[in-house]
């Protein structure tokens, strides 16, 4: 069951979902519009050249910050970006999406994980993808949140990237080495 704009406004109310700064004039009938902040990053190992980014292993991360006048994505890359609010619920699955306007832009706002689990409250990082050269501005609206009622037993997110504030590379890497440490990975 997916809340409405106005069970959102409520459950925020509530502190049963979190969303900070909250603004009630971003939402629409059945999801809120968040924005995105100026922090963004990327990797600097491109798949052409023959430098690849590898998945057992830490990749070289730049960050760097949106200015006001705003920054062009460039298709063939992925763009780490965060999001302004911070936002999460111990009650409420939240799904993130782009909004309609954005996409129509040719911006992927989130290729996939659009899953956010139970409990991981954070400003969350998005991965932006231009299909042709796009310029973004700290704290345009860029997507939407949804917030879905989970049934069965609740078990809260408390993984790797709990607490984010800033866009996180991935930390894939971490598995390999649990995997390595139990012996069931080469």
């Amino acid at each position: 069951m997916i809340l409405t704009g106005p069970r959102i406004a409520e459950e925020v109310e509530a502190g049963r979902i979190s969303i900070s700064p909250f603004d009630p004039s971003f939402l629409s009938p059945n999801s809120y519009d968040f924005h995105l902040s100026s922090d963004i990053g990327w990797y600097r190992r491109r798949w052409w050249g023959g430098r690849t980014l590898d998945c057992r292993r830490p990749n070289p991360f730049t960050r760097s910050t949106i200015p006001e006048e705003g920054m062009v994505l460039r298709p063939g890359r992925i763009y780490l970006a965060s999001t302004a609010e911070t936002m999460g619920s111990e009650h409420f699955v939240p799904i993130i999406r782009a909004r309609s306007s954005t996409a129509r832009t040719g911006l992927f706002v989130h290729c996939t994980a659009d899953l956010i689990d139970l409990g991981s409250i954070n400003r969350w990082t998005l991965q932006l993808h231009a299909v042709q050269p796009v310029r973004v501005y700290p704290g345009q609206r860029i997507g939407q949140v949804t917030f879905w009622l989970p049934t069965g037993r609740i078990q809260l997110y408390r993984g790797k990237y709990q607490g984010s504030t800033l866009p996180e590379p991935s930390q894939l890497w971490r598995d390999f080495r649990k995997e390595d440490a139990r012996g069931t990975a080469a």
